[in-house]
């Protein structure tokens, strides 16, 4: 990409050029990157695309992706048969939202599998493994996000004393569009356990104990 003359800045790319390894970082005025111009970016570090900007998702550590993994399987026992789990799937939200929530549990119907992304509106629970660079995305910003995208469940997962994980569950008031902790347990210690978007009764101390 061109640099101009003693330009402190590079060029700003046009509205429809696509995404390169030279100028993710630049998105275009007006509206930011889009799905169309970065979904065949590829870069050396995972990403995904935030309010029109592509967002470097922070290496994670150990503890992290024990969890989500243990715990994937877990709800991959759970879940009834009409939905599907997913880690780090892209869910299309928009054209300039595309998050890849930790996990995220969708319905199957009208789907294919060889499509890139989940339709935001397939997406009946997301959850987030909270880990030190994220902290700002998981806590704030995706709940926000997936609340306001009509996600009917979400799940924070904490890292809590000794290392054991603890489960903060949401469910998405109807009429305010916003999560609200779930009125019969929000914080799970010890053990998980809750009956939407299905039955589950979790172990958390078994996610890191094996």
């Amino acid at each position: 990409m061109a640099v101009g003359a003693g330009s402190e800045h590079p060029q700003r790319p046009a509205r429809d050029e696509p995404a390169t390894r030279d100028n993710w970082m630049y998105p275009p005025a007006g509206g930011g990157w889009t799905w169309d111009q970065v979904q065949g970016l590829i870069l050396p570090f995972d990403w995904e695309l935030l309010g029109g900007k592509i967002v470097v998702r922070g290496a994670s550590k150990w503890w992290h992706n024990l969890v989500r993994d243990e715990l994937y399987y877990r709800l991959r026992g759970a879940k009834p048969r009409n939905l599907v789990i997913n880690s780090e799937q892209s869910v299309f939200f928009n054209e300039n939202n595309v998050p890849r929530p930790d996990i995220v549990i969708f319905e199957r119907q009208g789907l294919d599998v060889d499509q890139d992304c989940i339709p935001v509106e397939n997406v009946v629970l997301a959850v987030e493994v909270v880990s030190p660079g994220s902290r700002t995305e998981d806590r704030f910003l995706k709940p926000a996000m997936y609340a306001q995208a009509g996600i009917g469940y979400f799940w924070r997962v904490e890292r809590g004393e000794g290392n054991v994980p603890e489960v903060h569950e949401c469910w998405r008031h109807k009429e305010a569009g916003f999560y609200v902790p779930s009125p019969d347990r929000p914080t799970h210690v010890g053990t998980f356990k809750t009956d939407v978007p299905f039955p589950v009764e979790i172990d958390l101390r078994s996610l890191i104990d094996f």
